[in-house]
């Protein structure tokens, strides 16, 4: 792979808020783990062996991208499939940006991940007494593990939340937001060696440690958290963009405090779109798994004709980048606002058994799955890229590690295969919390001594409501599945207006620091794909459209600089 191309962004705020730390609350954990979906309960019960952890979410700790991961778990344990299968299913949809190291280190961990999820209580599918595989898009077979027919985040949530709540060593606070990560520059300490064979950069080299974060609940207010150890597992950002399968909370909150603290971020531009999702009008754009096509779902436009197989040998089970353009191209053709998935072909018995879960949602507007064909169109689903890490999960700032989709670790390469990112969330989330808690055991966390007095303001009230449509109706029209330089040019335009009269004033509760985190997100994304001049994985450019391996096999890596 080639050297990384960088971008070094001007800083805005440093923090969000002005705060003194040693006037506020302190709260004291030898390792803090922000997010409480698969990765972060995962990494808070692998630290839990021997240290203590303090967990903090900002809504309930069941809500999460984990929880609404239907399709499943990917695996390979069946009989006569392999890790190298696996593997090279994983790097083919990566489009020759995979970390084939980490690739194989994860994939080879998966079956253990399995076992141990099974003992802890989970319930898989099974069928005959033996657990059940179901094979989705990109998958040469039938490798993936579910529960429930469609609700296996759900299971695999319930499983570990439940574990984390009866730990000793475990507390979780509930409904608190992580407005930034505290950091102490101190430019004789330089960070970990980065990621790859590389030395640190010199924008790098005083970007400082983790030494806690700032957070606000409604009944505390601001209070200063210290930690020994910080694991950032805060998800994704599907809410910027106005289609998106994603719960509110998915905000992008970890990637913006990251990046304000300094770290290196990767893969920005890289988010994939689910190429099918609900759409109906008042219905929540609800995701339909990918598992429905490999049932034996079609995919057809308004007339009846099924698209997919002209577009691509594997038709509707295609990589997802695939299948998602070319549903927007059909829409396009034939001037309707979605496609149409098609399981009237197949037993109704066997669909309403396999997916109780959408027979359920479709039934409560007037569908029936086994006889309506049901409109979808794509929506921002995952966030391939994120804080860059290396196999043990440590990004550039010493002090932090990341992991699940808040992470670029590599694994997915330009577009995540299906079902391995809860596969991903389990393996690095233990990875993550065993390096994390090591590293806490040799130092402690102590008060806080550091403070911004920068008090930011505009001019005029902002209708926050309308700043969060009018962002994510931007990012969907220009920076979606398909996008061309005139378009992403006028929107990072438009982001860097707004962020005059948002990014610089305080606000007070989360839905103004929501507001900002998306805004600068949106700005690190589209700059990341006006960058990456070529189309691969789930990045694709009309002007051009086509990959290459010459200049552009290597990542895009955005830096903050001062």
């Amino acid at each position: 792979m080639q050297k990384a191309r960088v971008i070094e962004v001007p800083g805005q705020a440093r923090y969000l808020v002005p705060f003194s730390a040693r006037r506020l609350p302190h709260l004291f954990a030898k390792v803090l783990v922000l997010g409480s979906g698969i990765a972060g309960l995962r990494a808070a019960l692998a630290a839990a062996e021997k240290t203590d952890v303090l967990v903090v979410t900002k809504a309930t700790a069941s809500e999460s991208n984990t929880r609404y991961a239907q399709g499943g778990i990917a695996a390979p344990i069946p009989p006569g499939d392999s890790v190298d299968d696996h593997v090279q299913d994983t790097i083919t949809a990566g489009a020759g940006l995979c970390d084939a190291k980490v690739v194989r280190d994860v994939i080879r961990s998966a079956p253990e991940a399995m076992r141990e999820l099974i003992s802890w209580g989970t319930r898989f599918d099974a069928r005959r007494g033996r657990l059940d595989f179901a094979k989705e898009g990109g998958h040469g077979r039938a490798r993936v593990l579910h529960a429930g027919g469609d609700a296996t985040g759900e299971e695999v949530e319930r499983v570990l939340l439940d574990r984390a709540r009866n730990h000793p060593r475990i507390t979780i606070l509930e409904r608190t937001f992580a407005i930034d990560l505290f950091t102490w520059q101190d430019p004789s300490t330089r960070p970990s060696a980065p990621l790859g064979a590389s030395s640190p950069r010199a924008s790098e080299a005083t970007r400082g440690v983790v030494v806690g974060a700032l957070v606000w609940d409604p009944v505390n207010g601001l209070r200063a958290i210290s930690s020994a150890a910080a694991i950032l597992a805060t998800g994704g950002a599907g809410q910027l963009w106005r289609e998106t399968t994603n719960p509110e909370v998915a905000t992008g909150d970890g990637l913006a405090v990251a990046f304000r603290a300094g770290a290196v971020m990767a893969d920005l531009e890289f988010m994939q779109f689910h190429p099918t999702t609900l759409y109906l009008a008042g219905a929540t754009r609800a995701l339909i798994s990918e598992a429905v096509r490999g049932e034996g779902a079609y995919l057809r436009d308004r007339k009846g004709v099924r698209f997919m197989t002209d577009a691509h040998p594997l038709g509707e089970l295609a990589p997802r980048d695939v299948v998602s353009r070319g549903i927007v191209r059909r829409m396009r053709e034939t001037e309707d606002t979605s496609v149409y998935l098609d399981l009237t072909h197949l037993p109704a018995a066997q669909v309403k058994g396999r997916f109780p879960g959408l027979a359920a949602l479709c039934e409560t507007f007037g569908l029936d799955v086994g006889k309506d064909p049901i409109p979808v169109r794509p929506a921002a689903h995952y966030m391939v890229g994120g804080v860059r890490v290396d196999p043990r999960g440590r990004t550039s700032l010493r002090g932090l590690w990341a992991c699940g989709e808040v992470a670029a670790s590599g694994f997915h390469g330009a577009n995540r295969l299906a079902s391995n990112s809860l596969l991903e969330g389990l393996v690095c989330g233990k990875e993550c919390g065993e390096a994390a808690s090591a590293a806490a055991a040799k130092s402690r966390p102590g008060t806080l001594d550091l403070e911004n007095d920068v008090a930011l303001d505009g001019p005029g009230p902002i209708d926050l409501a309308d700043a969060r449509m009018s962002l994510r109706s931007l990012m969907w029209r220009e920076v979606g599945v398909e996008r061309e330089p005139v378009g992403m040019g006028e929107a990072a335009k438009r982001l860097e207006f707004w962020s005059t009269y948002i990014a610089r004033r305080a606000f007070h509760t989360p839905e103004g620091w929501e507001i900002q985190d998306m805004l600068a997100l949106a700005q690190l994304v589209t700059r990341s794909a006006l960058a990456r001049q070529e189309s691969r994985g789930v990045h694709f450019r009309t002007d051009f459209p086509e990959r290459d391996d010459k200049r552009w096999r290597r990542r895009v890596e955005v830096v903050r600089c001062d």
